[in-house]
C-alpha cells in the first residue's frame, strides 16, 4: 500500500470520527435542551397550580364565611340587634358590648340587677349589638367566637341567661379563653336547657360568624370610641361619670310617665 493510500485512510478515519464526535456533542446539548425545557415546563405547571390552589383557597375562604345569618328575633337595620324584654315596653336601653371587654363586665357587674329588674317589670327593653373590638387590639378570636355563641343561645331563647354566663366566666382580657369552642359549650351547661345538639352544632360551625362581622363593622361606622357604649334617650350614659344605677332607673321611671 503507497504512502498516499495509507495517509488517506487515517485522514478518513480521522475525519469519521470528527464527525462522530460532533454528532454525539450536537446529541448531548439537544438531550439537554430537551430536558431543561421539560423542567422548566413541571415548574410553570407548578406554578399554575399552586396559583390555582392559592385562589381556590380565597374562593373556599369567602364562600365559607357565607351570608349573614341572623339569630333568631333579632330586629332593627339589617337585623343586628338582639332584644331583650317586652316589646310594649316604653323605654329602650341600646347596649353596645364586647364579652371580652372588662369595661363590659364591670358595668354588666354594676348595672346588672338593676337592668333585670326594670326589664322583668316591663318597663324597659335592651337592644344587645355583639362587638369584636378586644379581638381586633389584642388579636384573637375570643369576642367573635363568644358573640356567634351568644346568637346561637338567641335562637334557642336563652340568650340573656348565657350572655350573663360569658360575663361570669370571662377570662382575663389578654387571654383569648373564649376562642375555644369547647369552652363556650362547657359554659352552656350552666343554662338550663342550652346544651343541645343543636347549640353545639351552631357554636362550632360558627354559624353566626358573618353577621357578627356586619354587626362590629356597624360597631366600627357608628362613631363610638369603645365598649360598652350604652345609649339611653339617643346619649352615652356609660360616658356619664355621675351615672349609677339609681340614677338609671329614674331616668327609665321618669321617661315612662312623660
Amino acid at each position: 500500500m503507497s504512502e498516499n493510500n495509507r495517509d488517506g485512510k487515517r485522514n478518513a478515519r480521522e475525519r469519521l470520527a470528527a464527525e462522530r464526535e460532533k454528532r454525539r456533542a450536537a446529541d448531548k446539548r439537544r438531550r439537554t435542551l430537551i430536558v431543561g425545557a421539560a423542567i422548566v415546563c413541571v415548574l410553570a405547571l407548578a406554578t399554575v397550580v399552586g396559583v390555582l390552589a392559592a385562589n381556590a383557597g380565597k374562593s373556599g375562604k369567602q364562600s365559607s364565611a357565607g351570608p349573614a345569618i341572623a339569630p333568631s328575633g333579632a330586629i332593627g337595620k339589617d337585623s343586628l340587634a338582639i332584644p331583650v324584654g317586652m316589646d310594649s315596653a316604653r323605654s329602650t336601653l341600646t347596649v353596645w358590648e364586647d364579652f371580652r371587654c372588662p369595661a363590659c363586665r364591670a358595668f354588666e357587674t354594676a348595672y346588672r340587677p338593676t337592668i333585670h329588674q326594670l326589664v322583668d317589670a316591663g318597663q324597659l327593653k335592651v337592644e344587645y349589638h355583639l362587638a369584636t373590638l378586644i379581638d381586633g387590639n389584642l388579636g384573637g378570636s375570643g369576642s367573635r367566637r363568644a358573640a356567634n355563641a351568644a346568637a346561637c343561645a338567641q335562637d334557642d331563647g336563652r340568650f340573656r341567661e348565657y350572655h350573663d354566663v360569658l360575663y361570669d366566666n370571662q377570662p382575663s382580657e389578654t387571654q383569648d379563653t373564649f376562642a375555644d369552642n369547647d369552652k363556650l359549650i362547657e359554659l352552656a351547661g350552666k343554662v338550663s336547657g342550652l346544651d343541645t345538639p343543636a347549640f353545639r352544632k351552631c357554636v362550632k360551625d360558627g354559624t353566626h360568624d358573618s353577621w357578627v362581622t356586619r354587626s362590629n363593622a356597624a360597631f366600627e361606622k357608628s362613631g363610638f370610641t369603645g365598649t360598652p357604649t350604652v345609649l339611653f334617650g339617643g346619649k352615652n350614659i356609660y360616658a356619664d361619670q355621675s351615672m349609677t344605677p339609681a340614677k338609671l332607673k329614674q331616668m327609665v321611671e321618669a321617661a315612662n310617665k312623660s
